[in-house]
């Protein structure tokens, strides 16, 4: 084999993996963006507990926020410069948990957008600034190139019944996950297995660490497989490892890995950190 075709075999760019090389690019090309867009995770500055402010105002965040049984009630005077649907508020409006992109949300203060958030049973407002520190320092996200040995076969066990356990997340608190089941797959002769919740439209989400994490790596990361097959079969492809939002900012309230979620092998793969200028 020549030098140039050994290369290409190493990154995974052989043949028909070549295509593959190209997806991965272009995904890799396209998560920078994304990060980077104006509201994108970088400009998180805040998450405010309601239940921290029982007068309702929060500091650097206008208008009063009280929680309802269902919903918050915001109220603003036309001095606080809020809009709730792109509309100027001088009054009173009931809101419900944020679920699009953070630039559609309901308010807005000029380029600033005040997400809702709802975590079990507990309200709080996200505050995501365009202008934020950290979107101006970012640069890159240094990853790994695509190499085909982490593109590997698995295959999904799902649990009788959906379980919940609770993990510490990256505030410090200590919330439920839910679990729909485990991936099983095999790295180097050897299997192993990570639990992951089913998403609504059947795709796959795992939080993970590995013998790389807090190394060469951030401290943990996530996977996200597409559905199963009617067999269980699925991709698990660690080159699309993903840094979780609270490496671009510290107010995300990521989830730790779930215990038996830490493997034992070096994943070097996938994103691995945040580079700033």
């Amino acid at each position: 084999m020549s030098t140039d075709a050994q290369q290409d075999s190493r990154d995974g760019r052989d043949g028909s993996g070549n295509q593959d090389f190209q997806d991965w690019q272009r995904w890799h090309e396209e998560r920078i963006v994304a990060v980077a867009a104006p509201h994108g995770p970088l400009s998180l500055t805040g998450t405010h507990w309601l239940s921290d402010y029982p007068d309702g105002r929060i500091p650097a965040v206008p208008g009063q926020w009280r929680t309802g049984r269902d919903e918050v009630v915001l109220t603003g005077a036309p001095e606080d410069g809020l809009t709730v649907d792109g509309k100027p508020l001088a009054g009173e409006a009931g809101l419900t948990a944020d679920r699009g992109p953070i630039g559609s949300s309901r308010v807005a203060r000029g380029e600033r957008r005040l997400v809702l958030l709802s975590r079990e049973g507990q309200w709080a407002v996200r505050e995501f600034d365009p202008q934020s520190p950290a979107r101006h320092d970012f640069r890159t996200i240094d990853a790994t190139p695509y190499d085909a040995r982490w593109s590997l076969e698995g295959t999904f066990r799902p649990y009788d019944t959906a379980r919940t356990v609770r993990v510490a997340n990256a505030d410090g608190r200590e919330r439920g996950l839910g679990l729909g089941g485990e991936i099983a797959f095999t790295l180097d002769g050897t299997e192993h297995t990570l639990q992951a919740a089913v998403e609504p439209d059947g795709s796959l989400w795992a939080v993970f660490a590995d013998a790389t994490s807090g190394n060469s790596s951030y401290r943990f990361r996530f996977l996200r497989p597409g559905a199963p097959d009617e067999d269980g079969r699925v991709k698990v492809d660690f080159n699309r490892a993903l840094l979780p939002p609270c490496a671009f900012a510290d107010h995300f309230i990521c989830p730790f890995p779930p215990p038996g979620n830490t493997l034992t092998a070096a994943v070097a793969a996938g994103e691995r950190n945040r580079i700033d200028a």
